[in-house]
């Protein structure tokens, strides 16, 4: 019998940015920001922890975000729902942006935690995950490098 391999409980990207972090921070933190790259429409209710997020892919939400820290310009987070599990049940996985200025912009590292909670028929959730973040991603540097 095939041993199972647990699921790494992390996903972390870090990209290098040619803007400055305060740029970084809006299209992460605002409305019109998030829902140009993260999603096709955002809503924020309140930018403090406690705070919800909107968020739709087309026809597909809203998806409940709960933020979790709000450190301008540096560091943000939010929980968010597991695909596969029913809205109801209470595991989430944690996302955290941490912002860093550079000489030329911005580093920016994104790490999101809470993968080893899952049970193992929604393993594919995590990977699903990782191919997300990577479109996602390419999809805030596009909005970034095209954004006034």
């Amino acid at each position: 019998m095939e041993a199972v391999l647990p699921v790494p409980d992390r996903i972390e990207r870090e990209l290098e940015l040619p803007h400055p972090p305060e740029k970084v921070w809006n299209a992460l933190t605002t409305a019109e920001g998030l829902g140009s790259w993260f999603g096709s429409r955002a809503d924020i209710d309140d930018l403090r922890p406690g705070g919800t997020v909107r968020v739709w892919w087309h026809e597909d939400g809203p998806h409940t975000l709960r933020i979790q820290l709000v450190e301008p310009p540096s560091r943000f987070a939010f929980t968010w729902p597991i695909e596969g599990l029913p809205p109801s049940d209470p595991r989430r996985t944690r996302v955290e942006f941490t912002l860093r200025p550079t000489p030329t912009g911005t580093r920016l590292t994104v790490v999101e935690i809470g993968f080893a909670q899952l049970p193992d028929h929604l393993a594919g959730a995590y990977e699903g995950n990782v191919e997300g973040w990577a479109m996602e991603l390419a999809e805030l540097v596009e909005y970034l490098d095209v954004s006034a």
